[in-house]
């Protein structure tokens, strides 16, 4: 008679329509902990200074924020995963005397990214006062 049919058993008294949106966003929190320990490697710890222990959760826990924050400026069009990677190679190398230089390949994403926070890398050389001046003026 129940086939097919998931049933939620809880002791809250929210209105019945609340406890389905919440329970519906559940997957939300579970990715959010499997990036924790896979992606920003909050486990295993092999720390045993309370202070350093506390300092290394609150790290992992600001990536995962700011990435969140990352992934809903670009309206989720892009698996986790993937923008972890793109985020991972987004880096620069400095010509001394001159600037910098970025290192990244373009993509569609990376393209999005630039778009939605308003931080455009993608020139042969960026000079240090309009590096840092990107850095200063970044969206994010």
């Amino acid at each position: 008679m129940f086939d097919g049919l998931y049933a939620v058993c809880t002791n809250l008294e929210d209105d019945a329509q609340e406890i389905i949106r919440v329970n519906n966003r559940r997957w939300e929190i579970e990715e959010s902990f499997r990036l924790m320990k896979s992606e920003f490697k909050s486990r295993p710890v092999y720390l045993s200074k309370d202070e350093r222990i506390k300092a290394h959760f609150t790290t992992c826990f600001l990536a995962l924020v700011i990435f969140r924050y990352l992934e809903k400026i670009i309206e989720e069009e892009y698996p986790a995963e993937q923008i972890i990677e793109i985020l991972r190679n987004y880096n620069f190398r400095e010509f001394q005397g001159f600037g910098y230089s970025p290192l990244y390949k373009v993509t569609k994403l990376i393209h999005l990214l630039h778009n939605k926070t308003g931080i455009d890398t993608n020139k042969e050389i960026i000079s240090y006062k309009n590096f840092y001046k990107i850095c200063k003026q970044t969206k994010i």
